[in-house]
């Protein structure tokens, strides 16, 4: 199963949170970027309907693959504060 870190940090003249190098907006509370890093956490578990997604990887290839609804990431949040 995959394991997915949302970790709250400081970003620019607030908090954010990341998800593999990638950030979030930016909240002007802490409190705020943990609620939301929260909420996208328990979203990410949660269970859909199956699709074909189409996508490109790092070297500039699509691909497309049927996802299944019910394989979903195993999530947790890091709070850096």
């Amino acid at each position: 199963m995959v394991h997915v870190t949302y970790r709250v940090v400081r970003h620019e003249d607030g908090w954010a949170y990341t998800v593999n190098g990638v950030f979030s907006e930016s909240f002007p509370s802490h409190a705020q970027a943990l609620a939301a890093a929260r909420r996208a956490a328990t979203e990410q578990r949660q269970p859909g309907e199956s699709e074909t997604i189409e996508y490109e990887d790092e070297r500039g290839k699509w691909h497309i693959e049927r996802a299944p609804g019910r394989d979903r990431p195993d999530t947790d949040v890091e709070d850096s504060a």
